[in-house]
């Protein structure tokens, strides 16, 4: 069977990875798709705004420890960008072809995240 051209906006994005399968779901749900997305780059923003923080305050001592935290939150910030970026894709496809969307895993992996960087910080300021 061959494949239509859409007429919406997503006509010009074809060729874009996600967009090439299926057809052209409800505006509405790729715009909240896209909204999330952005909420998870803002999010990975933020905790590597929260690295530059801790590098320029110079908390918690001892410096290896301050280090070892700012590079963490700045690979989290980056790896959570990337990961959304992933999960766009996949519930795109997934809303374009019928499927089921994915799996939440993004979310767990940076609660964990947050909160191991938490307790560790608790526990430096704590004891210095």
């Amino acid at each position: 069977m061959p494949r239509t051209v859409p007429t919406g906006g997503c006509a010009m994005m074809r060729g874009m990875g996600a967009y090439d399968e299926g057809g052209e779901p409800d505006p509405r749900y790729t715009l909240a798709n896209e909204r999330t997305f952005l909420a998870w780059v803002r999010t990975a923003l933020a905790v590597m705004a929260g690295a530059v923080a801790l590098h320029s305050l110079e908390v918690p001592e001892p410096a290896w420890l301050r280090q070892t935290m700012v590079v963490v939150l700045v690979l989290l910030g980056g790896g959570t960008t990337a990961l959304a970026y992933r999960r766009w894709s996949l519930v795109e496809r997934a809303m374009r072809t019928g499927r089921p969307l994915p799996r939440f895993g993004l979310g767990a992996v940076m609660t964990g995240a947050v909160l191991v960087a938490a307790v560790l910080l608790a526990v430096t300021l704590a004891l210095g």
